[in-house]
């Protein structure tokens, strides 16, 4: 980062040098880190005498933050290869710390309940990779695929480009199913994780082929990825609080379970390995007061594999 950042700056004008140091680097990315969290709405206000951070402003001066903050980079734009031609890297400006970070997640020991999930980096500027998701509580930016646990910890990610082709050695079995494919290859064969996700990504072919590496999986579906498998109308499910229903399948020699539970709205998953039974009884508190229902054995494994748990930790900063 020092290497490239003072490249930079020579290359920007070369009459003015940064010569910027480890130290210094150090020093930027710790306050940056403790701007995260102190949250004031400008950077210079942590400068300012009426909200001034003694932390922030005895650590480095205004004029030297910001310059670094204007130059910093990551590696040397002139080894960029035009778009269109082979060995375009679309990430090639922060591919040096992209690559650092992986290494870093993939040498954390892993828990045996994963999860596989699409996040939104918030992003308004100007840039090819900007996406839109209307679903999302901040719509436009950097769409990123993680691999966590049910911690929020997470093991591997990978950034969207503009397109995901298939993992090598491995089917192609669509956009979401590749991506969790090449998540989850950094996974030893036949240690019996578990792996949770979403109706956007969850398939039946895609619980196939985890299923083949010894992966086992529970995700909730949507109906129509169901071919052939009918349930009870919403209708009458709604007559019992905590109804549902199982079906179960064998499709290209993997045994698939189907399970549609009510409660508020119905809910439908597909599992490897989990089923519908044990049930479980749940208190729920409620205007009229607490209730009580039953708790399908799937429901609760995929309440506690933290989906979405990354996501709410990430948006306190």
């Amino acid at each position: 980062m020092v290497e490239q950042t003072n490249l930079y700056a020579i290359q920007s004008d070369p009459n003015r040098l940064l010569n910027d140091t480890n130290e210094e680097m150090e020093q930027f990315i710790g306050i940056c880190f403790y701007m995260s969290v102190y949250g004031l709405p400008q950077s210079r206000m942590f400068w300012c005498t009426s909200t001034r951070v003694d932390c922030v402003a005895y650590t480095m001066g205004t004029h030297c933050w910001e310059t670094i903050k204007r130059f910093l980079h990551f590696a040397n734009n002139d080894d960029q290869v035009p778009a269109g031609q082979p060995g375009h890297d679309r990430l090639l400006k922060v591919r040096p710390l992209l690559t650092s970070l992986l290494k870093s997640f993939k040498a954390t020991p892993m828990d045996e309940m994963l999860c596989v999930d699409e996040q939104i980096a918030p992003f308004k500027g100007k840039s090819a990779m900007k996406q839109y998701n209307p679903k999302k509580p901040k719509r436009w930016g950097y769409k990123l695929f993680l691999l966590s646990d049910s911690n929020g910890i997470i093991y591997n990610f990978d950034i969207y480009t503009g397109s995901i082709s298939p993992v090598d050695g491995m089917p192609d079995i669509g956009a979401s199913g590749n991506v969790v494919l090449r998540l989850v290859s950094i996974i030893s064969d036949n240690l019996s994780y578990k792996i949770f996700f979403d109706n956007w990504l969850c398939s039946i072919d895609l619980q196939v082929a985890l299923q083949k590496q010894k992966i086992h999986s529970v995700g909730t579906v949507r109906q129509n990825c169901l071919a052939g498998c009918t349930f009870m109308n919403d209708k009458e499910m709604k007559k019992g609080r905590g109804t549902f229903e199982e079906k179960e399948t064998k499709h290209n020699g993997v045994y698939l379970r189907a399970v549609k539970w009510f409660n508020n709205r119905p809910v439908t998953l597909l599992s490897t390995y989990a089923a519908a039974n044990p049930t479980s009884t749940v208190e729920r508190q409620e205007e009229k007061g607490s209730c009580s229902s039953d708790s399908a054995s799937i429901v609760k494994l995929y309440n506690q594999s933290g989906v979405d748990l990354l996501d709410s930790l990430i948006a306190l900063y």
